[in-house]
């Protein structure tokens, strides 16, 4: 059987990734510009991508007898994701995708470190998994903030 500590954190990675495929197809939507249109597609393609992590993780809820949440368990949370009033602001949803995975990365590590200690491997390898697309998903947009124009 597995700890509370990981049940736990897979609901919140769960809700996590579900708020940032809403925050991610808001912004590809919204952006405007030259500079928007790789990040735009950047967002889009990780939209799918978050959102395999939240099937991979409600279904190991499942597995573990728990349900993942419904949405009345949504508590908003990524503030700096927020789609921008000036829709040319695309430095500003770097910003914010870059501290979203920073808070991915921050769960999964505690998720791995809770499920190696509740002697659960299949936990374990799903957060490694994930943890590794969104090391990736840092990587690409440090990579866009390198690149963009400065003031």
């Amino acid at each position: 059987m597995t700890s509370d500590d990981v049940t736990d954190l897979l609901t919140e990675a769960y809700i996590d990734e579900l708020e940032t495929v809403m925050n991610y197809l808001t912004n590809a939507i919204v952006l405007d510009g030259v500079h928007a249109e790789e990040v735009k597609a950047s967002l889009e393609a990780d939209v799918d991508e978050e959102l395999e992590h939240a099937r991979l993780l409600g279904n190991r809820l499942k597995q573990l007898d728990r349900s993942p949440p419904g949405s009345e368990s949504f508590e908003a949370s990524q503030s700096s994701l927020q789609p921008p009033e000036d829709t040319t602001d695309v430095e500003s949803v770097i910003d914010g995708v870059l501290e979203a995975e920073e808070d991915a990365l921050e769960t999964y590590r505690s998720l791995l470190e809770a499920a190696e200690d509740a002697n659960d491997p299949i936990t374990e390898d799903v957060a490694v998994t994930i943890l590794a697309d969104e090391e990736a998903h840092r990587t690409q947009f440090r990579g866009f903030k390198k690149e963009f124009p400065r003031d």
